[in-house]
């Protein structure tokens, strides 16, 4: 009876050996599965300033006249434009007016006054997203106390996106009108600096 109990243990203990290693050789070793994650997009570093502007400014101006006048003054004005965003590059066209009331004088006495200068500008600007650097140039009209005067400016500024209908932005322009009231040589300079503020439709 002993010897019966012992080979059946025995049996018992090699069964559950031999099914512990052909449990453990015949399973494959667990395969941990990768997690997949969606790649990260690059950001877009591109915006779209396509469409039509207008808006306010407030600034500071000054000009020198090569006879001697020169002044300084405050100025605001109001401006309208449209832009047409090529991916990078962005070309507009705007139209903007100062009013500046600069009282010219050279202190012996003379006086004159530019009370306001009209633009019409090219604009040229690259594309970083929600922000726009760009040139510009074109003509300008200075209305003065001597008298309507055209002539040209160039310039550089920049626009940033608060939202996609807001934008705030600065201007720095530099003006060239020749010949003031017709005196051959009496060039004037006009510098504006602005603050702005633009509506997008």
């Amino acid at each position: 009876m002993k010897r019966t109990m012992k080979l059946a243990s025995a049996a018992v203990l090699a069964s559950t050996a031999f099914a512990g290693a052909t449990y453990a050789g015949s399973l494959a070793e667990p395969v941990v599965e990768p997690v997949m994650t969606a790649p990260v997009p690059a950001p877009d570093l591109g915006g779209d300033w396509t469409g039509f502007y207008t808006g306010l400014q407030l600034g500071y101006s000054d000009a020198e006249v090569d006879n001697g006048l020169e002044g300084d003054n405050g100025s605001y004005g109001f401006h309208a434009g449209y832009n047409y965003d090529f991916g990078r590059f962005v070309l507009g066209g705007e139209l903007d007016y100062d009013k500046t009331d600069i009282d010219l004088e050279d202190g012996l006495g003379a006086n004159a006054s530019i009370d306001s200068v009209a633009r019409a500008k090219i604009k040229g600007g690259y594309d970083l997203g929600s922000t726009l650097i760009y040139a510009t140039g074109g003509y300008a009209r200075a209305d003065t106390s001597l008298g309507d005067e055209d002539g040209a400016f160039y310039g550089i500024g920049m626009d940033y996106k608060i939202t996609e209908q807001y934008s705030v932005g600065a201007e720095l322009l530099e003006h060239k009108f020749d010949d003031v009231n017709g005196v051959s040589g009496d060039d004037a300079d006009v510098t504006t600096f602005n603050i702005r503020g633009s509506y997008r439709f």
